[in-house]
């Protein structure tokens, strides 16, 4: 874990990686220091350009 000052105010972060390939795909929000921002605790952001489609599914654009 780390802690990162973003555009939103300073949270307590974790990068989340592939289990396939050790890429890493986003973070993990553990903390949000503004109350504004303590929604995103316990959730993932995913760089959408790092993901890589393999199946039926489909992406909104």
């Amino acid at each position: 874990m780390e802690i990162m000052l973003y555009r939103t105010g300073i949270h307590t972060v974790a990068d989340v990686f592939c289990i396939g390939c050790n890429c890493r795909l986003g973070w993990f929000y553990h903390k949000a220091n503004e109350n504004s921002q303590k929604y995103k605790e316990g959730k993932y952001l995913l760089e959408r350009e790092k993901l890589i489609k393999e199946n039926a599914w489909k992406l909104d654009d």
